[in-house]
């Protein structure tokens, strides 16, 4: 019996490309699907999640939403890699930065993830868990940025649970040379570790972090 569509994506068979763009406001989804996509198609708006297919310079692409927060990257990333066929997916976003020598815009590669969440006990490991990315398509975006004259710093990344954190981590992080605070990657690194799948570093433009403890979308 198919799995698709699922509670969450009601797009059929084929409708996603292997490689999906996976930004966290589905408005980034549809302006990706708008700008940069040819014949780009609406195949999943469930909750309001919009996930579209095209071309980009003739190569078949998919861009669809996750959402805010690991349990909802969770959810599509395991439905996308185990349902649909997808073999990559690529966080784009935003993210709040950590490290003093990076600038507003600059773009971070997350080689692995630190995080406070719970996400990894699933797989039944009771140790820490230290997701890392695929280290080709990292490579092949450093490869990317350094033709187009882009500056990407490679390092790793801090995705937390909590928006509003109390305990505000950021001085310890920085001592430790995170480069950034976001709230999806290792989950989807997780997920992708587990389904035999790639996710590259998730490239993410620098903002500011709220009251120095926030993360962007």
């Amino acid at each position: 019996m198919s799995n698709i569509p699922t509670p969450h994506i009601t797009a059929k068979a084929g409708d996603f490309a292997p490689t999906v763009l996976m930004p966290g406001d589905p408005l980034r989804s549809r302006f990706v699907a708008e700008n940069f996509l040819t014949d780009a198609v609406l195949v999943n708006n469930v909750r309001g999640v919009q996930g579209y297919t095209g071309l980009y310079k003739g190569k078949r692409v998919s861009v669809m939403a996750s959402g805010m927060g690991m349990p909802s990257i969770g959810i599509y990333s395991h439905e996308l890699f185990h349902f649909y066929g997808v073999e990559a997916i690529i966080r784009i976003g935003s993210a709040g930065m950590l490290r003093p020598d990076l600038r507003l815009r600059d773009i971070v590669a997350g080689m692995s993830c630190y995080t406070n969440s719970n996400f990894g006990a699933q797989f039944g490991f009771a140790g820490s868990l230290a997701p890392c990315c695929s280290f080709p398509l990292l490579r092949a975006a450093a490869e990317a940025a350094e033709r187009i004259g882009a500056r990407l710093v490679p390092g790793a990344l801090f995705s937390s649970d909590t928006f509003y954190d109390e305990s505000n981590p950021n001085a310890t992080l920085q001592k430790l040379g995170v480069l950034a605070v976001e709230m999806e990657a290792a989950a989807l690194y997780l997920n992708a570790a587990r389904a035999g799948k790639q996710a590259p570093g998730a490239v993410h433009h620098l903002g500011q972090p709220l009251h120095g403890r926030g993360a962007f979308r």
